[in-house]
């Protein structure tokens, strides 16, 4: 592994330097094809100089890099107190040798590119951390907070390599350690209703906008601006929103003022358009797509486009069949499903390569039951009682499995509690960790 210092600024009371390292493609071909990792190291200006303990950061998803903070907001000005934070942005993510519909062609076929991103998931990513944690911290051991899939990928780091860390918390994201992801989805679409009747009862004038959405769509989908396709199925899945903690607010704001009058009747406007296309469209963030589904796949069973295939056992959730009585609309929620790789502009050219993954039936797993049964690492984990992103009852399940760790069971915060709870979050996980310890 290289670590290269490729700039060092502040901003107000922070120092940043931008780390990028360099690390095999393959950990167990460690003289093969190497990609580039980039990390943000964040320190308090105060102190700067100082011999301090670090924090690794690792950023819900799959998908997503590490969140470009300024300043310390939310939990970061409470970390910055002791430690010294690097923001890593997971291989594939950010400018950590981006995977996309552009990056994905340099592989070769989709059968190339499937092959390829098999090496994107929670156990490179933990032997990525500990190809670079050495050279950071001079071996010591680290902090390591998860957020949803960067949860995921710390169950991974204490299966793995439980010597790289000093102690382990979790922010909504402890994972089922043997569900296949037909088990997850069957847990979520009920989840999902849950929300959407939530929704509809803060505010009652949505049913009927939603309908009338949906019913324009069945009608005429739309292409929206840049090319995506806006069917009533791609409209339900704004349904996503839901999970966080005002995403509720997000979707009655966007569903408010959809129409405009124009000649000859009604459209959608060209800012309900806009908004839409914003929160649908994976151009930033492909890997979500390709992968959402591959990171529970652990057995010989392929995922084979799980989400859409359980979603038959929901009625509900058909818009058509809604409409043609008096029922709501219903919203899904983190799902991905095959027409969004025709529907997007960003992940049409990745539709065979998404089949090829949803097929693979070679996954490795990615937890060890036994090695966490005799966990010797400080952990804690907040679990969010009304999480719609993670199951509580396979959270809860996990806890118990996981020698040692302390749950927190809240339903003060949604799945964003990291970031909307701020300095209480981490400093009551901390409080958990160290009372075991």
């Amino acid at each position: 592994m290289t670590d290269t210092r490729t700039a060092t600024y502040r901003q107000p009371g922070v120092v940043l330097t931008d780390h990028r390292f360099s690390v095999p493609l393959d950990h167990d071909e460690p003289g093969g094809e190497r990609i580039e990792l980039y990390g943000r190291e964040v320190v308090a200006a105060e102190r700067e100089g100082m011999p301090l303990p670090w924090l690794l950061y690792l950023q819900g998803g799959p998908g997503f890099g590490a969140h470009r903070l300024v300043g310390r907001p939310h939990w970061l000005g409470r970390a910055l107190t002791e430690y010294r934070v690097l923001l890593l942005d997971q291989r594939g993510t950010g400018a950590s040798t981006p995977a996309n519909r552009q990056t994905l062609p340099l592989r070769g076929g989709p059968e190339e590119q499937a092959g390829y991103l098999t090496h994107f998931r929670a156990d490179s990513i933990v032997r990525d951390c500990e190809a670079i944690r050495p050279g950071l911290t001079g071996g010591a051991p680290w902090t390591v907070l998860g957020q949803s899939f960067g949860g995921f990928c710390t169950t991974t780091y204490l299966s793995t390599a439980p010597e790289g860390v000093a102690t382990a918390l979790f922010t909504g994201g402890l994972p089922s350690l043997d569900a296949h992801a037909d088990d997850v989805y069957r847990a979520a679409y009920p989840r999902v209703t849950r929300k959407n009747e939530a929704h509809y009862a803060r505010y009652p004038q949505d049913v009927e906008r939603a309908r009338r959405i949906a019913a324009h769509l069945l009608e005429r989908p739309v292409e929206l601006p840049g090319g995506y396709l806006l069917t009533a199925e791609a409209f339900q899945s704004l349904g996503i929103l839901l999970g966080s903690g005002d995403g509720s607010h997000q979707l009655h704001f966007l569903l408010e003022d959809a129409f405009v009058r124009v000649p000859g009747g009604h459209a959608l406007s060209d800012a309900f358009q806009e908004q839409v296309r914003a929160h649908l469209s994976y151009a930033a963030n492909p890997l979500y797509a390709l992968l959402h589904e591959a990171i529970y796949a652990q057995d010989d069973r392929p995922t084979a486009w799980s989400a859409e295939r359980v979603r038959g056992e929901f009625p509900r959730f058909d818009a058509a069949r809604a409409l043609a009585g008096d029922e709501p609309v219903l919203f899904t929620g983190e799902t991905i499903h095959p027409w969004q790789f025709t529907a997007d502009p960003a992940l049409r050219p990745l539709r065979e390569t998404a089949g090829l993954l949803a097929a693979r039936t070679d996954w490795t797993p990615l937890y060890d039951p036994e090695r966490l049964a005799a966990n010797e690492v400080p952990a804690a984990a907040a679990v969010y009682h009304d999480d719609m992103y993670v199951d509580t009852a396979d959270s809860l399940r996990t806890a118990a499995a996981i020698r040692g760790l302390r749950p927190w069971i809240t339903n003060e915060f949604e799945h964003d509690g990291v970031r909307a709870g701020g300095p209480r979050v981490l400093d009551r996980l901390l409080a958990l960790a160290r009372d075991r310890a």
